[in-house]
């Protein structure tokens, strides 16, 4: 083993992201902003009738918020036929050779199903469900470019245009691969090349399915986890030695028993998901990674400090995004000279580091 790796962070390789240019899309706190909007604008009236008016609304908000559909796509869906909540999944359909084909399906957060299921068991009472989204899409512009403006956010951006582009670059500012953010859009022809790994259509889907898990539970479960593929087997006659590169292009590297191997039937190309507890998560700071005989290394910011009596959490994110959480002493939080916003190193063994496999 290395007794230290250099680390910096990876290219933007494959990455179309857009320069930054609040003008141009809605920011996630924006967006944020405006479905709170729409949620308390939606269930301000004291009539049921004007609820239910406003709810249809609120529907076609988070079904472009969390879909990225078009406007026309969203009101062509069909309640029941279209809407799989009980698995949190949207289908879009396509017409071909005079038939209805599911063209593409996009998986959304649970909670977002289960209000959208609120909703509809509301808005449906006295309705017919095919009529649902029976609605002028210029009445429905309005409607959006209303909400927007009511928090100070320019018309334009709060059109169904910019609400579908705003979620394509928040979904690839959280590190989800292109190809898979732009099969969630319905590009036609995906740029499977445009990837740090690539993905069958399998594939495709479980990571639209882990982003859409680490979405629901974005402040807890998605900390200290990264998905990606296996790029090296290494196998000993005890342990084995197993590379993984995640969606962001960072290499984690994982330590476990050749019986493991063989149980699990790790092979190189398999999904898989590396976790590290937080108590094994060791932090430094300094400009330069430090000497250590831990295989894994990262750069981060401080994102969050939790103080506690003896002990502080200290939440660091990495350049794609990722959280890693560190349990530290309030002792080692003053000697490191930790504060929120400040650059430092993360690094954990290839042994504290757990895989799992979807």
């Amino acid at each position: 083993m290395r007794d230290s790796q250099p680390v910096s962070p990876p290219p933007e390789h494959g990455r179309l992201l857009p320069k930054p240019d609040s003008q141009r899309y809605l920011d996630t706190q924006q967006l944020q902003n405006l479905e709170d909007a729409f949620r308390q604008w939606a269930q301000s009236p004291d009539r049921p009738d004007f609820r239910q008016s406003r709810n249809r609304i609120l529907l076609i908000f988070l079904l472009i918020r969390y879909t990225g559909g078009r406007l026309n796509e969203i009101l062509s869906l069909d309640p029941v036929r279209d809407l799989d909540l009980d698995k949190a999944l949207v289908h879009f359909h396509k017409r071909r050779d005079g038939k209805d084909m599911i063209s593409r399906e996009v998986q959304i957060p649970e909670s977002i199903a289960a209000e959208i299921r609120t909703i509809l068991s509301d808005t449906l009472t006295g309705q017919a469900e095919n009529s649902l989204f029976q609605i002028d899409p210029a009445h429905v512009r309005r409607k959006f470019y209303e909400r927007a403006t009511s928090i100070g956010i320019p018309q334009g951006l709060g059109a169904p245009e910019s609400i579908r582009k705003s979620r394509a670059v928040e979904l690839m500012r959280s590190n989800m691969p292109l190809p898979v953010v732009q099969k969630i859009l319905g590009h036609s022809t995906p740029n499977l090349a445009a990837s740090y790994v690539e993905f069958s259509d399998t594939e495709i889907r479980q990571v639209a399915r882990y982003f859409a898990d680490r979405e629901n539970l974005r402040k807890t479960s998605a900390r200290n986890s990264f998905l990606g593929k296996i790029t090296a087997i290494r196998k000993g006659d005890v342990q084995t030695i197993v590379e993984i590169t995640s969606l962001g292009g960072a290499t984690i590297t994982a330590i476990i028993t050749s019986d493991s191997l063989t149980r699990i039937g790790l092979k190189p190309g398999m999904l898989i998901t590396a976790e590290v507890k937080a108590p094994w998560v060791q932090l430094s700071s300094g400009e330069t990674a430090p000497s250590c005989s831990a295989e894994n290394v990262f750069q981060g910011t401080v994102y969050r400090i939790t103080r506690g009596r003896t002990t502080a959490e200290v939440i660091v994110q990495l350049v794609d995004g990722t959280e890693l959480c560190s349990i530290i002493t309030e002792k080692s939080l003053r000697r490191l000279d930790i504060r929120e916003q400040s650059t430092l190193w993360a690094f954990f063994d290839a042994f504290a580091v757990i895989l799992h496999v979807d």
